[in-house]
């Protein structure tokens, strides 16, 4: 399943600099709304300049983001953008050293933590918030009898499937069209 614009990330030290919630919703707010300034970032996570500003420093550091120059209007402004646009590792890639492994399941937790966080501030906006909606946003959960092999194989055609949706060209009919957050996992599991 490689790609070209996914990251495997084997460094513990880029796991640690992501591993950080702050950070990792900058991350996200790059990648939803394409290159920013710290004024536009600080204003997006209602967080001051100045830690938006030192938080972009550690990422950049661990090659998560970098400069964009060629968006500045003139030599004060900073833009700053998305090395890679998806990130992947696997905790069993750190099992050698104890120290790494417990960043990557340190970076593991975050990442569900905020998956969780990001459904459960849904289910807890207003009912008028909530109605524009309708019956649009959805749950599911399945138990499925799988190998490893079907498991990875359905994982493909999920990733495959979201990524047509996120990759597409938006139609130009002046509709309403909102940031949503999709998220799956497929976990080994018992009831």
């Amino acid at each position: 399943m490689d790609r070209p614009d996914v990251r495997q990330i084997t460094d513990s030290r880029v796991l640690a600099a992501m591993s950080h919630p702050l950070r990792r919703r900058l991350m996200d707010v790059l990648k939803v709304h394409g290159p920013s300034t710290v004024g536009l970032l600080a204003e997006r996570t209602d967080q001051a300049p100045a830690n938006v500003s030192h938080h972009l420093k550690v990422l950049a550091a661990a090659d998560l983001v970098t400069e964009a120059p060629e968006l500045a209007r003139d030599r004060r402004e900073r833009w700053w953008r998305l090395v890679t646009r998806a990130l992947r590792w696997s905790n069993v890639d750190f099992d050698a050293d104890p120290a790494d492994r417990a960043v990557a399941d340190a970076a593991t937790s975050l990442n569900l933590d905020r998956h969780v966080a990001l459904a459960r501030a849904w289910h807890a906006a207003d009912e008028s918030t909530q109605a524009t909606w309708n019956d649009a946003p959805f749950s599911t959960d399945h138990w499925l009898r799988l190998t490893p092999e079907e498991l990875a194989e359905l994982s493909r055609e999920m990733i495959d499937l979201l990524r047509r949706w996120a990759d597409r060209d938006l139609p130009d009919d002046d509709a309403d069209r909102r940031t949503v957050f999709v998220f799956v996992h497929g976990v080994p599991a018992r009831p």
